[in-house]
């Protein structure tokens, strides 16, 4: 599977921005899929998953602000952010993989990473 990132771009505080992630390969609609991020000198971090049976997971972060969708038709997951802060300000990764429940917010539960995508939230 390969992932593609876009939508990334520089905003103000309070914007809304829409990223998107297009896969290839059959078994899209099989895998759980999710957003993470990583901010300058700081770790990669979980922002949001959603299973193949449309249930999403929020990091409390981003939780009332962000929403997580998934198109199996057209083999894309997207990430609506919403009042977007400084603290958002972060290269966003899609991924993907046959995810347990329990490894739905770590990096190794998931086998395929996106390029990344910058998102620059000023204010």
């Amino acid at each position: 599977v390969q992932l593609q990132a876009s939508g990334g771009g520089l905003v103000q505080a309070g914007d809304s921005l829409r990223l998107s992630c297009a896969a290839s390969g059959r078994l899209f609609s099989q895998y759980a899929l999710g957003w993470f991020r990583q901010a300058p000198g700081k770790e990669r971090e979980f922002v949001a998953a959603i299973r193949p049976n449309g249930a999403t997971y929020y990091a409390d972060s981003v939780k009332g602000r962000f929403a997580i969708s998934r198109d199996n038709a057209k083999n894309t997951v997207h990430l609506q952010m919403n009042s977007l802060k400084n603290e958002d300000t972060a290269v966003y990764y899609c991924a993907a993989g046959r995810v347990i429940v329990s490894t739905m917010a770590t990096i190794r539960g998931y086998d395929y990473w996106g390029q990344g995508t910058l998102v620059t939230v000023s204010s």
